[in-house]
């Protein structure tokens, strides 16, 4: 199974690019746009020279537990940078988003209370909303976070989409938004 085959299997249809997306990025963007593939992972990531985001982070499930998700995030947290990544919202009936969550949480990220995410995917029509997760090794505010969310939203998301897709994202400021009165909200992802 390749790379590709890997992450869309994995991750639901509304959240993956076409694989000519990805590869025409690593072609055109390979100073941004990275891939990091081993037997049992896939680690598709963006870095900038303030921030990284992670695209796709895959782990084959028979080799979870082993450590290598926590040595993935560990190599990129020594570059120094905050590390930013969207999650779905824990559902009940998909116990791995409950894991993700968790696994996210032990590796230190913390939730972005105030910034929302709902993209309309052009592969379903559907309403798609994301959690937004960061780590940082200094005290980044979320505005900040959402600067570089915007970044990635229209260097990454949606790069070329109408030549890809035949059709465009919503723009950014429909998809990300903030709420500062959800800055005083302590999640119970946020808790010790």
């Amino acid at each position: 199974m390749n790379w590709y085959e890997k992450l869309s299997e994995y991750f639901p249809i509304e959240e993956m690019k076409s694989k000519e997306h990805m590869e025409l990025l690593l072609k055109e963007k390979p100073h941004m746009y990275h891939k990091d593939e081993g037997l049992y992972h896939v680690l598709m990531y963006v870095e900038t020279n303030d921030f990284l985001f992670i695209d796709y982070l895959y782990v084959s499930a028979k080799s979870r537990g082993k450590g290598i998700g926590h040595k993935l995030i560990e190599n990129l947290k020594q570059h120094g940078k905050p590390i930013i990544l969207e999650v779905e919202p824990v559902n009940y009936e998909d116990s791995d988003t409950e894991k993700r969550l968790r696994f996210y949480k032990r590796e230190g990220f913390k939730h972005a209370v105030s910034i929302g995410y709902k993209r309309r995917s052009l592969a379903t029509n559907e309403i798609n909303q994301m959690e937004i997760l960061y780590w940082s090794p200094t005290d980044e505010t979320e505005e900040s976070i959402l600067e570089k969310m915007k970044k990635t939203y229209k260097e990454i998301h949606t790069y070329k989409d109408k030549e890809l897709y035949g059709k465009s994202y919503q723009p950014v400021n429909e998809v990300l938004t903030i709420d500062s009165d959800k800055d005083d909200n302590i999640l119970e992802f946020n808790k010790d």
